[in-house]
């Protein structure tokens, strides 16, 4: 009997819920599940939207990667190359700590004031600090302009929330993985465009003068590009429908959903090029900045096809959690592989760096996708906004010490080269390992605890 009055209740509450949302007519989230409700296909426009939000996210967080050795060394800041790297890794973790710092603040401003207000300001920051970035002229001034463009740049946990909301339920995986996708991709397109574009006197001179804006900025044409992507991002962002329910909802998150600590992501990026562009004397590729891009170029190609292909496919078949799971434990043995690829020269150098990251990257956009249909399932609306503000905190804090720290580590292992236990670049990425591995043992009880259906 008291199962029973139980569930009565519950269904009660349900209905007297659904109730209310109807008799909201000025209420945006109503109109959204109105619209759900009525709309039987894919939402193309609205993930249209969640693709050029997220795209917009993404490219400023790893365009630097490409050129960020070159822009130090211009510094003058360094007293030996083998500690570029020690300088480089503050300034990719300068920009997680900004985020770090505010996402929470975010989260609770988008469950407060909606999830567009949040996204245009995120989106107008971009365009803000990522120009400040390819004007500076020192080290504190790269360092100052990464963290203030973290600090503002609310947009992935905001679209995150967005994107679970926007789309009717069957749809949700979909929209989700748009986000990853679209990430992943940004990722990619964003090293291709710092490395094809940056130097451009060097590298063009047909086309720009040394004594051009772009000659005595030569790090500023690859962030100018992203800035002006972002201000169109900005400017259509206006018409993006609000989805949050604006009728007495108060934001008091109970629970999230456990996160793996993805750290090893943003390190694995930071290390990647540094490794590639060092010297084989130093273990690495002797790759230059546009060499580095085309080669994350072709791993974003791959990547498109098969979030949009066979992960929808993937994650249907097997859930998130074991998608998860298997990501990060197929990762492990790639990584490995790593430091013997160095050993290879001409097309089997090529060939294998390019197999290596395209695999690579289609295992971490899955581990990522997993994880962030398991969080927006695990709250309700109205706190998804600070769950997602929570969870871009926690990754935040991980991902600062991932650039600074794994800057610092290849700086080390540089100097060790002949070392008997792990030398060189063997100790970068079995310390990589070392993370994933944790990772993996933070999907499983007590750590994570899924979400009940």
């Amino acid at each position: 009997m008291e199962d029973t009055a139980t569930n009565s209740t519950h269904l009660s509450s349900k209905n007297k819920e659904k109730d209310a949302k109807l008799r909201f007519h000025n209420c945006p989230g109503c109109k959204i599940d109105r619209l759900k409700e009525e709309r039987t296909g894919l939402p193309y426009a609205h993930l249209s939207y969640i693709w050029l939000v997220s795209l917009c996210t993404a490219l400023p967080i790893s365009s630097l990667y490409p050129f960020i050795y070159f822009m130090i060394r211009d510094f003058n800041i360094a007293s030996q190359e083998e500690d570029i790297g020690y300088y480089a890794g503050f300034v990719g973790s300068s920009f997680m700590i900004g985020r770090a710092l505010t996402s929470l603040f975010w989260g609770v401003l988008a469950d407060r004031y909606g999830r567009k207000p949040i996204i245009l300001i995120g989106t107008f920051s971009v365009f803000i600090f990522n120009t400040m970035f390819g004007l500076s002229s020192s080290f504190w001034m790269a360092i100052s302009s990464r963290f203030l463009l973290g600090c503002f740049n609310s947009l992935l946990g905001t679209i995150r929330t967005y994107a679970s909301e926007v789309c009717h339920e069957e749809y949700q995986a979909l929209a989700l993985s748009i986000v990853s996708t679209s990430r992943g991709i940004g990722l990619i397109i964003g090293p291709a465009i710092g490395g094809f574009f940056a130097q451009p006197a060097e590298k063009y001179p047909q086309f720009f003068s040394e004594n051009s804006l772009f000659g005595r900025f030569p790090y500023f044409l690859p962030c100018l590009i992203i800035s002006i992507y972002s201000l169109a991002v900005f400017i259509s962002s206006w018409w993006l429908p609000e989805t949050l329910h604006k009728h007495g909802n108060a934001s008091e998150v109970e629970a999230s959903e456990s996160l793996l600590g993805q750290n090893e992501e943003i390190a694995y990026t930071e290390i990647f090029s540094l490794w590639a562009v060092s010297d084989k004397s130093y273990g690495g590729l002797s790759f230059s900045s546009q060499d580095v891009g085309e080669i994350l170029a072709i791993s974003g190609f791959g990547l498109l096809l098969f979030q949009l292909l066979l992960y929808p496919l993937i994650e249907k078949l097997l859930g998130p959690l074991t998608v998860t799971r298997l990501s990060a434990v197929i990762s492990i043995p790639i990584l490995s592989t790593y430091p013997y690829i160095a050993t290879l020269s001409g097309f089997s150098l090529l060939l294998a760096v390019n197999c290596a990251s395209l695999i690579r990257n289609f295992l971490s956009v899955s581990l990522v996708t997993g994880l962030f249909i398991l969080l927006n399932k695990s709250v309700a609306q109205h706190e998804r906004g600070a769950a997602n503000g929570i969870s871009m905190t926690a990754m935040s804090v991980s991902k600062a010490f991932g650039p600074a720290g794994a800057g610092a580590l290849f700086s080390f292992a540089q100097k060790r080269q002949v070392a008997a236990i792990l030398p060189g670049d063997q100790l970068v990425f079995f310390a990589l390992n070392i993370l994933q591995f944790v990772g993996l043992v933070l999907t499983f009880k007590p750590f994570m605890a899924q979400p009940v259906a």
